[in-house]
């Protein structure tokens, strides 16, 4: 059985921007999949979505408990819109309430606003790992922005050593090799690794960055080269977690599940190995035994 360390469902059906799942939607494709707890994160940026309620997440945790893992999110130009708004209080009150961790945190602000750099600091004071999206442009859609070869999140990762970072989407998974354009951090590159990239050099230099292997950027991360990711997940086996991402109650079985399934199956990597990614890494970092 599968934890689910980046899920999202919605308290009603809104079809906008796009149509997510309900929480029993969800449930029902964790039932199919073999997914048997989950954290749910918030949505709450203006830039692409409609700002949804933590409170909703709890309740949905509340109405199951032990399934579903409540994640609590704030968007960084919240109370007051500057670089010393109080988000202390508001963290510990959601920490008191039984949330685990931060995220998907994904305002369309470089890393270095001072914005984004308050938040890190009361996340970090308040003891959760923080999930976060990246994205290759200022200005257009969500998601925080950072330069080729991610200098700003090795200044942060060194600034906030005792934040963990949970790296997530397409800019920041790109970078496990060299790219052959800029462009393709925005996608999905399909061209084997030559070399070793950012990620994996970050990953081995700073032990607060983890890897959340959601939706079709970490799941490219791993069959992009199935050789150099077999090595990746058994040097990295404790800092990497099972994830999802769906954002639609029709979608398919993740391909992370036979992905992973078939390196077991193989033997490429152990049942230790295995049973880390799947669920005891995000029980060991979620504290939820």
């Amino acid at each position: 059985m599968f934890i689910d360390i980046h899920g999202h469902a919605y308290r009603k059906p809104c079809p906008f921007p796009n149509r997510f799942a309900t929480l029993d939607e969800m449930l029902a494709l964790y039932d199919r999949d073999g997914v048997e707890k989950a954290c749910i994160l918030p949505l709450v940026g203006p830039e692409t979505y409609l700002p949804q309620s933590n409170d909703d997440i709890i309740e949905m945790a509340e109405q199951h408990p032990g399934r579903i893992i409540p994640f609590c999110n704030v968007d960084p130009r919240a109370l007051t819109n500057s670089a010393d708004a109080p988000f202390g209080d508001l963290l510990r009150y959601y920490r008191d309430r039984g949330v685990k961790g931060f995220g998907e945190f994904m305002p369309n602000l470089p890393l270095l606003d001072p914005l984004v750099q308050n938040m890190f600091k009361h996340v970090q004071d308040a003891g959760f790992p923080l999930c976060f999206d990246l994205r290759t442009t200022i200005g257009y859609g969500y998601g925080l922005y950072d330069d080729p070869g991610l200098p700003q999140l090795e200044f942060c990762l060194r600034a906030f050593k005792k934040l963990i970072f949970l790296g997530h989407g397409p800019p920041f998974w790109a970078e496990m090799g060299p790219l052959e354009t800029p462009g393709d951090r925005a996608g999905y590159p399909s061209y084997p690794l030559k070399e070793e990239g950012v990620v994996p050099k970050l990953m081995r230099r700073y032990p607060n960055l983890y890897g959340d292997l959601s939706a079709g950027s970490g799941f490219n991360a791993l069959n992009r080269d199935q050789a150099y990711a077999v090595k990746f997940i058994n040097e990295f086996q404790d800092r990497l977690l099972f994830g999802t991402d769906i954002c639609d109650p029709k979608a398919e079985t993740p391909p992370q599940i036979g992905l992973l399934l078939k390196f077991r199956q193989e033997k490429k990597i152990s049942e230790k190995v295995f049973q880390k990614i799947a669920r005891e890494n995000a029980i060991k970092l979620l504290h939820l035994e």
